[in-house]
């Protein structure tokens, strides 16, 4: 499918007409060829109460955080791990938005979301390790909330697939929690976290940063924009 894209439309005419292809096909939030995918039992389950669960969490803390990582993108924009479409009310109006996710029931729930809000995007079932999108294909790439989801043995697969399918000098954002050096913050965060891994599959130590270099990465942004427990990391193709 690539290569015949390309062959016909040239480079641009390729993302245009994956992009129609891809629109055709999220109705039915089909996967996309090439990937193998399991859809979490987790979110299978927890789907249809993830926003009230996190009701309290958005409202106090993400909705102040959420439009700086939209902040100044443009063109052909991925959301990777767009989940329950939280983040549709902030994307960039200049931007051409993908939404992509491994859960079908999440992904019904982003489907909701965009009708109610009549947000343009198009909304993509596939694995962010492999996901069948040609290479250099977006502009830029956000993930939210989305590597602390990840095992350790995928997180290297998964920065290396976005630097994959975004063009050369576009910028992937990743924003992830961390583990508070504050020792009062840090325990309180342990406490949580049973419940965290329990309903949401997450941790708060993932460490995504470290595993930039060997995906061919380098960060070029780094600060906290919650204390010192959400940060968010610009990174850029070396």
């Amino acid at each position: 499918m690539r290569n015949g894209f390309i062959l016909r439309a040239g480079y641009g005419g390729a993302r245009r007409a994956v992009a129609a292809h891809l629109k055709n096909r999220s109705k039915q939030t089909e996967p996309l060829k090439g990937s193998t995918l399991t859809e979490p039992k987790t979110y299978r389950t927890i789907a249809r109460l993830y926003d009230l669960l996190d009701l309290p969490f958005e409202y106090f803390r993400y909705r102040r955080i959420r439009p700086q990582l939209w902040q100044g993108l443009a063109g052909w924009v991925l959301d990777a791990g767009v989940g329950t479409g939280r983040n549709m009310p902030y994307y960039p109006k200049a931007a051409e938005m993908t939404g992509l996710d491994l859960s079908p029931a999440m992904l019904k729930r982003a489907r909701q979301r965009r009708q109610a809000l009549g947000i343009a995007v198009t909304l993509q079932q596939g694995n962010i390790c492999a996901t069948g999108f040609p290479d250099g294909h977006f502009d830029a790439v956000a993930s939210s909330f989305l590597f602390c989801v990840l095992d350790d043995s995928l997180q290297l697969a998964a920065l290396s697939e976005l630097r994959r399918i975004c063009k050369p000098g576009g910028e992937i954002r990743v924003l992830e929690y961390e583990l508070s050096a504050h020792p009062l913050r840090r325990a309180i965060m342990r406490l949580w976290a049973p419940w965290v891994a329990f309903a949401y599959g997450a941790r708060f130590d993932r460490n995504t940063g470290q595993y930039a270099q060997a995906a061919g990465l380098e960060i070029v942004g780094d600060r906290f924009v919650h204390g010192d427990t959400i940060r968010l990391l610009t990174l850029r193709a070396t």
